[in-house]
């Protein structure tokens, strides 16, 4: 009897390890880039609270600059990747392709331009020095973007090249004359007035939106994954209302931010819900696109606008 008792506790632990290896076994690997930017911190949550792994999904967030995203999406290092609206276009437009399939944030003032207290106005800026990133980059259009509603473009001014954290150390540290950058970096200018201050963000110039996309080859193999990557950020935006100090500290960590601070610096932008998701999907992203295209021209970013702006998203993933 205790022999037939212990070959059926045996048996059941047996099975209940192999339906445990058949779970993990089902975990779609993912390698997804991105960087430090707040908008993103919807995805760090995703991985560390586990939302990731409860959706079947094996998710490696790769801290890579947004200027060698496409390089290496296209070696295929990573299969996903967050970044800008114009980037997902610049990136079609030079032979990456990748297809957005749900919307992050929204920027409400966590992207902007800081220069130093005797600028008055846009025109003040011609031939100074301005850290922003590189070419194909959020903090680059965005500086274009802003110069070219200002009658002005980027040879107008002289770049000094520098990604968003560096760019607002150096400006606070008396280095160059203006600077373009992020949150949480921008806080740093924002908490040191003596330094400069801000003279637009994206408040005045709504040209920062941010969306996930996947390199189309894996989405059509793995349409459940990409199902489970955007189902994962709703949850985590949940989560975000649900325990929203817990969250913070979570997210805050990431990059080195108590949970405090960074739900300051979260305060600047909007993280897009599912129902947001859908109206963005239903043509502000197209109109956004299309006024996109001749300032990536303008700026070099481009040589030629993508052939079918329709192809560089799919919206069946946050119905």
């Amino acid at each position: 009897m205790v022999k037939k008792l212990v070959v059926q506790v045996a048996t059941v632990v047996a099975a209940g390890l192999l339906a445990s290896g058949a779970a993990q076994a089902q975990e779609t690997k993912l390698a997804l880039g991105m960087s430090g930017w707040t908008g993103f911190a919807p995805l760090t949550l995703a991985d560390k609270a586990g939302i990731f792994k409860k959706n079947g999904l094996d998710v490696e967030l790769k801290m890579i600059p947004q200027k060698d995203r496409h390089l290496a999406l296209a070696s295929g290092a990573i299969q996903c990747a967050a970044t800008t609206v114009e980037t997902h276009v610049a990136w079609n437009a030079n032979g990456v392709p990748i297809t957005q399939i749900f919307q992050m944030d929204k920027s409400y003032g966590a992207d902007g331009l800081a220069v130093r207290n005797d600028v008055k106005g846009f025109a003040d800026l011609k031939g100074k020095a301005i850290g922003v990133s590189a070419p194909g980059t959020a903090p680059y259009f965005g500086l274009a973007w802003m110069l070219s509603k200002n009658g002005m473009s980027l040879k107008d001014v002289k770049l000094v090249s520098l990604e968003p954290q560096p760019a607002a150390q150096a400006f606070v540290a008396g280095q160059n004359d203006a600077a373009m950058t992020y949150e949480p970096y921008l806080s740093t200018v924002r908490s040191n007035p003596t330094a400069g201050k801000i003279l637009a963000t994206t408040l005045d110039y709504p040209m920062v939106m941010d969306t996930v996309g996947c390199a189309p080859t894996w989405l059509k193999a793995n349409a459940k994954a990409a199902q489970a990557l955007a189902n994962s950020y709703f949850e985590a935006l949940e989560m975000i209302k649900a325990d929203p100090a817990k969250s913070n500290e979570i997210m805050g960590a990431a990059v080195k931010q108590p949970g405090e601070k960074f739900a300051e610096s979260s305060k600047y932008l909007r993280w897009q819900d599912k129902a947001a998701n859908q109206k963005f999907f239903a043509g502000e992203l197209m109109q956004f696109m299309r006024e996109s295209v001749p300032i990536l021209l303008e700026a070099g970013v481009i040589r030629k606008a993508p052939d079918d702006l329709n192809a560089t998203f799919d919206a069946s993933f946050i119905k």
